[in-house]
């Protein structure tokens, strides 16, 4: 057996890293297991000519296509959106787009507002000085004076806004509609020993410059240095409980397959929407016959995972064709109109135009890409040209939207799969509808050509909120407004699980700069944590 650790967590991705590195001046001893390994930025597809390619093979997003030993199989059939993520330190946030809004204020009272869903037990207030911490530690490039949020000022200078930006901006003033340039979680200056982006291509595939805000790269280097210990390529298998009902520590599976017993006084778990409900389901024992922490039953339900749209066309002009794909965003149609016919709202989000690979790819599949004899001029015509409009909807909270243990399919350890069963909602798809006719107006406002619409995005499954929600009633939420089980006072979740609404934006930031009000009501409590 190990010695017995303070504090343990599960997951070293953007909320793992986050709690670690902030509980680490209380000096306990912090131990944090990832299943995956470090990864090295000189094995990244950006510093070969295939790195298009390798996008569809060892670095597709998604783990059932990728297949590397550290990732975990996901039933995701019976969902029109397949989940994607990565499993090593820094976790999806090694993959992610670096696209960093947070939520609105109108996103934690959504009940109070619209009548749907529930009330975060928290408001935008609590959450804005841990905004401004993981800003300043992640290293966020942006404007100030963004009049859609409240105000708040990014450490770099925004991503260049480049052709794209030049050419969506006079389109939306055309039109008169808002826009901003994006915040971002890549690096436009030297920034914490990382190097400005020089544009090596999408961020999707992994950052071979280390601009981009990988956790590996900007929280754990820290959290290390301040003491605390990570161990990589250990498989959680189960979280541990006693006679008193209180967590014990973990099972995990260690390099060699070998299964190993790891004590805490605490477990956090930071494992995203999906790994989450997966641990705490198969944490079975006498006191918690049906998952662990799931007294309420709703461990694993309201699933939300942002169903993606995505309006193209092709314009005259070149637009830019590297660097991070994202440069501008529009929050114009955010907030609640009921005139259009459904609450809550939508982000636009303008994408950079795509590479030759993935222009052809893409192109062909969206049926836009003609064969014979017309395919090469049409295809000069299109690389270089496009003009992306991708749709970010709120997703609403539904029970039946899920994640349950498969009762079959299982990873290389024996761990049953996650199995997701998942439905786009009314309100989401008349919000669709809605938001796909304005992409097209923008198009059309910008003389673009071959317009097209792909919804909902196959593989857009890169937001997994809300299977753990917060909340201040035990009977209706998983973990209390600071992070604790309900059910296990010594159990913490820091995940996009314990979301209550999903917003209608990216939610890597406001996961940070949950973990880490959770990691600060940890320490003032640190007396009475148990109480």
């Amino acid at each position: 057996m190990k010695d017995k650790v303070d504090v343990l967590i599960v997951g070293s991705g953007a909320s793992g890293a986050a709690v670690a590195w902030s509980l680490a001046e209380t000096k306990m001893r912090i131990l944090c297991l990832e299943q995956g390994d470090w990864m090295k930025q000189s094995d990244y597809p950006s510093n070969g000519r295939d790195y298009e390619a390798r996008v569809f093979s060892d670095y597709a997003t998604s783990p059932n296509i990728r297949q590397r030993p550290s990732d975990y199989p996901i039933n995701d059939d019976n969902s029109p959106i397949k989940v994607v993520n990565f499993n090593a330190v820094g976790g999806s946030t090694v993959m992610y787009t670096a696209h960093y809004p947070r939520l609105h204020p109108s996103d934690f009272r959504v009940r109070s507002l619209d009548n749907v869903a529930d009330d975060w037990p928290i408001d935008y207030a609590t959450l804005e000085p841990y905004f401004a911490v993981n800003d300043r530690m992640t290293g966020v490039a942006g404007l100030a004076g963004d009049p859609a949020y409240p105000a708040h000022e990014p450490p770099m200078p925004p991503l260049p806004l480049g052709k794209s930006g030049a050419k969506i901006g006079a389109t939306m003033n055309k039109l008169g509609w808002h826009w901003w340039p994006s915040d971002s979680a890549v690096a436009t200056t030297e920034y914490d020993g990382r190097a400005p982006c020089i544009n090596l291509g999408h961020c999707t595939p992994a950052c071979a410059q280390g601009a981009k805000a990988s956790t590996d790269l900007t929280y754990w280097p820290h959290a290390i240095r301040a003491g605390v210990e990570l161990r990589t390529n250990c498989r959680v298998r189960e979280i541990t409980i006693g006679q008193d009902g209180m967590a014990t520590g973990v099972v995990y599976y260690d390099s060699d397959g070998v299964a190993q017993f790891q004590p805490a006084e605490v477990v956090v778990m930071a494992c995203n929407g999906v790994g989450t409900p997966r641990l705490l389901l198969h944490s079975t024992s006498g006191r918690f016959p049906s998952g662990l922490a799931n007294s309420s039953g709703l461990v694993g339900k309201n699933l939300m995972l942002h169903p993606w749209a995505q309006v193209i066309g092709y314009v005259e002009e070149q637009m830019d064709r590297h660097g991070p794909p994202l440069c501008l965003w529009s929050q114009e149609f955010y907030e609640t109109d009921r005139s259009r016919g459904f609450v809550r709202g939508f982000n636009f989000q303008f994408v950079r135009t795509a590479n030759t690979g993935n222009e052809a790819v893409q192109a062909e599949a969206n049926g836009v890409l003609p064969w014979g004899e017309a395919h090469h001029d049409a295809f000069r015509s299109m690389v270089g040209h496009r003009m992306q409009i991708s749709i970010c909807p709120e997703d609403l909270p539904e029970a039946h939207n899920r994640v349950t243990l498969d009762p079959v399919l299982t990873d290389r350890h024996g761990i049953p799969a996650p199995k997701i069963d998942y439905t786009i909602g009314e309100n989401t798809n008349r919000m669709l509808d809605f938001a796909v006719d304005r992409g097209k107006e923008i198009l059309a406002a910008a003389g673009a050509r071959k317009a097209h619409v792909v919804r909902p995005m196959l593989y857009a499954g890169w937001h997994l909120l809300g299977t753990a929600r917060m909340g201040k009633d035990p009977e209706r939420s998983v973990v209390n407004a600071w992070g604790r089980s309900h059910d296990v006072k010594n159990l913490f979740v820091v995940d996009g699980s314990i979301f209550v609404t999903s917003g209608g934006v990216n939610p890597t930031s406001t996961i940070q700069a949950l973990a880490l009000y959770i990691a600060d009501s940890i320490k003032q409590r640190l007396a009475t944590l148990f109480d």
